[in-house]
């Protein structure tokens, strides 16, 4: 493998995967009532409960994230009656923070047509013998091969050329199995050039989604160049499409209290959070189009049309007093809540929880180029500015294992490992100036021709004014209760704000930008997001591809 450089010893000290990352707090004992933090899920005949205690296998120092190498590793402490699926891979630029998950049957013979199979043999897929990279000894990856009717779900790895014991896994019956994909890249020389001949993905399930049923199962794939076909590797399914493990509505309290982040304010930001309410109220005003006046709209929304699509037939502006605008503009942080949608995530296995938070207005935009910071005059504001934050939570324990930062029209996960924590276990949340994307840390992210120096600035920084979103959360939707009354505005399809087009504002850019960067400037006006060049309000929380799917 190309491209790979020695670690000092003192490089090698630091490896974060030496240490286990543990939450700041302990994990609160959650209301009872359900199968909710139970620690297993039954799938329709196969019983599985997640593993987060691991033996090391083999570990190499080269390549992978950082050039810091990945550590393999298998489940420990299984409970009696339960076997391992796969082992478990992660990168050793972060701390040890992962899970796999065990599975148990009502059989353990093909003959009985159980839910799980020994394999009936393995198939070496790779092994380290020959590289010079700095390395624990050597790795060997195994296939595990099925007997018919079932699948494997996950491959083992050993420091030994010996196969391992055909008791070490069991395969999946193939009815409880469900398609996967490649996630986040783990391991290999340089996934971006693709000059590696081996790399190493996480899995996760081709269709994800709340009513989707296939169900992570915590383990890898090996991609090798060449190979004549992808290796036939298989996530869960959850066959019985049991929500029994989904919290209730007081677990969910619960859960808010522990974890609900903390957004922090850019100093001196003017454009702050309000509620919907308060936006009604203070003379916010839903348009027809056709119509010669527009209507004030109702303070829980019950006058917003209630049907139809995005079709630009209705829209929501600020007050026509220009004093009240100016106010409505700024919100007002001390009538702000979050808005919270819960739903089942990987075939019920883990609950996200959506945090919506609502701006009456999204400011203007600001460029970098080289040293200089542009103002962009109107260009990137909008009335009706909707973010959010996920938690992703283990419905085995009630853990929180990943936050999604909304950042425009994209996002991020981060896992709770590379989050920044205040008050216990709730992650600290930092809000871009005027534009309100979500980042966990604090800085400059430039939108753009990042590498050039040169795009739209997000700014963020840790100033006094922070909102706590559990302070005030409203749960809007959880479809699977079937218990929660969504307000009517969360079902208005149309926009939050009117579309105006800033033609001749757009042409500030090319002015102000120096002579010298004239020839960047046609490649930073294809890359800048389109919502740049006019004020085009949003849709909904409830209108957005993520309310039912995943957030990427």
């Amino acid at each position: 493998m190309g491209n790979c450089f020695p670690l000092t010893s003192k490089q090698r000290e630091v490896f974060p995967i030496e240490t286990t990352f543990k939450l700041p707090s302990p994990t609160p004992s959650w209301p009872s009532g359900g199968g909710f933090a139970k620690g297993s899920i039954n799938l329709g005949g196969l019983e599985v409960q997640q593993i987060s205690t691991f033996t090391k296998v083999w570990a190499t120092y080269e390549g992978g994230p950082d050039n810091r190498g990945a550590t393999f590793f298998k489940p420990a402490q299984i409970p009696p009656g339960f076997f391992m699926l796969g082992c478990y891979c992660q990168p050793n630029n972060r701390p040890l923070f992962g899970w796999v998950l065990v599975g148990k049957g009502d059989g353990d013979d093909v003959v009985a047509g159980g839910v799980l199979a020994k394999p009936v043999d393995y198939t070496l897929v790779w092994n380290s013998e020959t590289l010079t990279i700095d390395q624990d000894g050597s790795g060997y990856i195994w296939l595990p091969t099925a007997p018919e009717g079932y699948t494997a779900a996950g491959l083992i790895v050993t420091s030994s050329p010996e196969k391992p014991s055909l008791d070490e896994v069991r395969c999946v019956r193939s009815d409880l199995t469900d398609t996967c994909e490649n996630d986040m890249w783990i391991w290999g020389t340089d996934e971006a050039s693709n000059s590696s001949d081996f790399n190493i993905y996480g899995l996760r399930p081709t269709s994800r989604g709340s009513q989707a049923l296939g169900v992570s199962v915590g383990t890898f794939v090996a991609n090798v160049t060449g190979a004549a076909s992808p290796l036939p590797l298989a996530c869960l399914k959850n066959k019985a499409s049991n929500l029994s493990a989904m919290p209730s509505l007081t677990q969910i309290e619960a859960l808010v209290q522990a974890y609900s982040p903390l957004i922090y304010f850019y100093p001196d930001e003017p454009y702050l959070p309000s509620s919907v309410s308060w936006f009604f109220t203070n003379g916010a005003l839903v348009y027809k189009q056709g119509d010669s006046a527009p209507t004030p709209i109702d303070p829980t929304g019950s006058n917003l049309p209630q049907d139809g699509s995005n079709d630009d037939t209705y829209w929501l502006d600020l007050p026509l007093d220009e004093a009240t605008k100016e106010k409505v503009k700024r919100g007002e942080l001390q009538s702000s809540q979050s808005y919270l949608h819960i739903k089942p995530m990987l075939g019920a296995t883990f609950t996200d929880i959506a945090i919506w938070v609502f701006y009456p207005f999204n400011g203007p935009a600001r460029a970098k180029v080289e040293l200089a910071t542009i103002p962009l005059g109107r260009i990137g504001e909008h009335v009706g500015d909707w973010e959010h934050v996920t938690l992703r939570i283990s419905n085995f324990t009630g853990e929180l294992w990943k936050v999604y930062f909304s950042e425009h029209s994209k996002g991020e996960w981060v896992d709770a490992s590379g989050l920044e924590f205040e008050g216990g276990n709730k992650a600290v949340v930092y809000a871009s100036l005027h534009g309100h994307a979500f980042y966990p840390k604090a800085g400059l992210v430039l939108q753009g021709l990042s590498k050039w120096g040169i795009g739209i600035r997000n700014d963020t920084a840790k100033g006094e004014v922070r909102m706590d979103t559990g302070a005030r959360f409203e749960v809007v939707a959880a479809e699977y209760m079937g218990s929660i009354i969504e307000p009517p505005w969360i079902n208005y399809a149309r926009k939050w704000g009117p579309t105006i087009n800033y033609i001749e504002e757009s042409n500030v850019v090319e002015k102000l930008v120096p002579d010298k960067l004239k020839s960047s400037l046609e490649n930073l006006v294809k890359v800048f997001p389109k919502e740049i060049y006019g004020e085009e309000g949003p849709t909904g929380p409830k209108m957005k591809r993520n309310w039912n799917g995943d957030e990427i």
